[in-house]
């Protein structure tokens, strides 16, 4: 008896060594091949002009955090803030990023007098790593916001360890109360609506999360669709396949050309069903690539086989949209 159970491990663990180490080498022949795909994109340092009449997209190197700035012809908007300083989940909190994205905004959005006017902010959701760096940003004196997007908080559709231990709600109040002090014009109800932002169209998506996916503060993330003549971007802030939450909008996002990766690349976003929907040309991820689970990087590099392009390694991203094309610029922190 005893021998038969000491077989049974010795296999299963020949087996589980067997399986972790094909997971190793199908991640780095994935990586290979998506290096392969990425040098094949053209990519620039880019260069600011001083007409302010770009269409861009800027993804901010702010590591595994969400903080992306709209750029278009002189107007800006900030969707998400990335990580800040103060993360409620002390024993597990990532770098801050305060400094570094105040100090973008004043470099490449202020005027000549050192001002920075935001014409919206977006908080997609209330994670810490997309929303905790709004605090300081609407309290900094050389920043004003004309209005602030920010769904209501519904916490009957938060996990336990979002509202206990993410302190998703204490961030929610502390956004609010700065807004309102500073008497920012709050929008709770967002449209679902397209509307005009400079030369972008843009709308909103999961505006309204449905009853049967309230079953975690992601799932409350609201998508952004970035339109500029036939070119277009999807920001999927922190969408995954979860209850099928990627499929009940994928219809409706429709063709797109570059994709920002739900959820930082991690399980369950970025389903197969989900690209070939979608179809994207161009992934950013923001995060490291090697962060980003295998088999999301398996969906993107070898079911839809787009390039994908990490915040992370490339210290910041930014699209910039004309007319024919969207081009690809690194290095901009």
């Amino acid at each position: 008896m005893k021998n038969k159970k000491k077989l049974i491990r010795v296999i299963a663990t020949w087996l589980v060594t067997a399986v972790m180490v094909s997971v190793f080498v199908l991640d780095i022949a994935v990586v290979c091949i998506n290096n392969k795909l990425a040098f094949e994109t053209p990519i620039a340092q880019e260069s600011f002009g001083d007409d302010n009449t770009a269409d861009r997209i800027h993804f901010l190197n702010t590591a595994n955090s969400d903080c992306i700035l709209i750029e278009s012809n002189g107007k800006f908007a900030l969707i998400d803030s990335g990580e800040g300083n103060n993360n409620p989940r002390r024993k597990t909190a990532y770098k801050g990023y305060e400094e570094e994205v105040i100090a973008y905004l004043k470099k490449h959005c202020a005027d000549t007098t050192g001002k920075v006017e935001l014409e919206f902010i977006l908080a997609t959701h209330m994670h810490y790593d997309h929303s905790g760096n709004f605090l300081p940003i609407i309290n900094d004196r050389d920043i004003s916001i004309r209005r602030a997007f920010i769904k209501r908080y519904n916490a009957n559709s938060t996990s336990d360890i979002d509202s206990e231990a993410w302190g998703n709600l204490d961030t929610y109040n502390k956004i609010i109360e700065a807004l309102n002090q500073k008497q920012i014009p709050l929008i709770q109800d967002l449209s679902s609506e397209d509307f005009t932002f400079g030369d972008f169209t843009m709308r909103f998506f999961n505006t309204e999360t449905p009853v049967e996916l309230q079953t975690g503060e992601n799932n409350n993330s609201v998508g952004v669709r970035v339109t500029k003549g036939s070119r277009s971007a999807f920001l999927a802030a922190d969408f995954t396949n979860r209850d099928g939450f990627e499929m009940i909008y994928a219809e409706e996002i429709g063709d797109i050309d570059l994709l920002k990766i739900g959820h930082h690349g991690y399980f369950g976003s970025s389903s197969p069903d989900f690209l070939r929907t979608l179809k994207p040309e161009i992934a950013i991820c923001t995060n490291y690539i090697g962060k980003i689970y295998p088999n999301v990087k398996w969906n993107l590099t070898m079911v839809a086989r787009v390039p994908v392009f990490a915040t992370a390694h490339r210290n910041g991203i930014i699209a910039t949209f004309t007319e024919d094309e969207i081009i690809l610029s690194e290095n901009i922190m």
